[in-house]
């Protein structure tokens, strides 16, 4: 009689002993680094959302590796790179994140559920009473979604790739992943990995760069408004259905991000408060949860190495460093233009991500001036952000596949 030897027991350990060199390393880096992102989340240095669900399934993914029937070293997590349809319907019935992957990731439903999420959450009256000055400085804070893309370029990435890179310097995760998704499916995994582990930190790093940008004095500078333009529920409804109408016409192949967007944004000004409490409550924390574990399970060292990885991690914080240079850079335009009366600190705002990156301009104006308040401007900034983000997704989307 035959007895399994102590590896033949713990596969995981097996697995681990039998991978080459490389392999073995990441896999043990990848482990450490879902304990790290716990550990951020838990700490409140990261999202604890999106990033505690996403560092178990990191190390779980990595931990859990064993032999397959097929002799091959494998996970019963996923399989993303799947193609053949017959093998897909096995691992539907196998993998336990693949349908979670095939019917929500491969396409972009997970994106357009979250986006209708922000939606809800969404009070387009900020942007709206000052129209011009929310989208100028949302315009400037896609500086790096714009100029990494010939960088990416120049580096040696594919004009898919690139694009699909250089949508990290909007600081919109869910935008992305369905532009990663549309033209760089076989680099989806590690940018979008790269894409929300750098949105954490890039949200800790920007209030440094606002303090070595803007000096104390002009960071102290109140808000000056002749009046405040009060916009009304109505006109909040009208502007979603005339706004997703007219982007859905200019860009159909993005679409289904528009129209979650504006379906949130307008369930909300509707006041069908049912439909709001779902869609801002088990929905998008659902997605969330659903969203961080498949991208942590997806995060296996053999899937995700490439030798692309290290040019992604340096062109993402690229692009975030760029956008947040233009935002306070059309802060700056508009500070020179207004007479210098309007405080500089509020273009970062114009990155994105709400209210985050909001947030992170009335913090640092706070620091130095406890009584000036810039939210509401830095608010109507960020809403106008998810838009531009959306329109140049949907430019590259739509032009990008016809370069040659």
């Amino acid at each position: 009689m035959n007895f399994p030897g102590f590896l033949d027991l713990f596969q995981g350990l097996r697995t681990l002993v039998d991978s080459s060199p490389l392999i073995l390393c990441a896999r043990i880096g990848f482990i450490l680094l879902g304990i790290l992102l716990i550990y951020l989340g838990k700490k409140g240095v990261l999202e604890p959302l999106l990033m505690i669900p996403m560092g178990l399934g990191m190390s779980a993914v990595n931990a859990g590796v064993l032999v397959l029937s097929t002799g091959k070293h494998g996970t019963l997590f996923v399989d993303p790179l799947v193609t053949n349809h017959t093998e897909l319907l096995d691992l539907l019935q196998i993998d336990a994140f693949q349908p979670v992957y095939n019917l929500l990731f491969s396409n972009g439903l997970i994106a357009c559920f979250v986006f209708m999420g922000i939606g809800v959450l969404l009070d387009v009256g900020y942007m709206l009473a000052r129209p011009l000055l929310s989208m100028f400085l949302a315009i400037c804070a896609e500086l790096g979604t714009i100029a990494t893309f010939p960088i990416a370029v120049a580096l040696g990435l594919n004009y898919n790739d690139a694009a699909a890179i250089a949508m990290v310097g909007c600081a919109d995760g869910p935008m992305v992943l369905y532009t990663s998704l549309m033209l760089s499916r076989d680099l989806f995994v590690p940018i979008g990995v790269v894409a929300y582990l750098y949105l954490g930190l890039t949200y800790g790093g920007y209030p440094y760069l606002i303090k070595f940008l803007v000096p104390e004095k002009l960071r102290a500078l109140p808000v000056v408004e002749k009046r405040t333009l009060v916009v009304m529920p109505a006109e909040k409804l009208a502007f979603a259905v005339i706004g997703c109408t007219v982007l859905c016409l200019l860009f159909p192949v993005a679409a289904p991000l528009f129209f979650s967007l504006f379906l949130g944004v307008a369930v909300r000004e509707a006041g069908l408060h049912y439909f709001v409490e779902f869609i801002g409550g088990p929905l998008l924390y659902g997605s969330t949860l659903f969203l961080g574990l498949t991208l942590g399970v997806l995060c296996e060292a053999s899937t995700i190495l490439d030798p692309k990885v290290l040019t992604l991690l340096v062109l993402g914080i690229l692009a975030l460093l760029l956008s947040g240079i233009g935002g306070i850079a059309g802060g700056y335009i508009v500070y020179l233009v207004s007479g210098r009366k309007f405080n500089p600190a509020i273009g970062i705002a114009g990155v994105s991500c709400v209210p985050t990156t909001a947030k992170v301009a009335q913090k640092a104006v706070s620091a130095v001036a406890p009584n000036v308040v810039v939210l509401p401007v830095a608010l109507g900034a960020s809403i106008s952000g998810v838009i531009t983000s959306a329109i140049i997704a949907g430019i590259y989307v739509t032009l990008v596949p016809l370069l040659k």
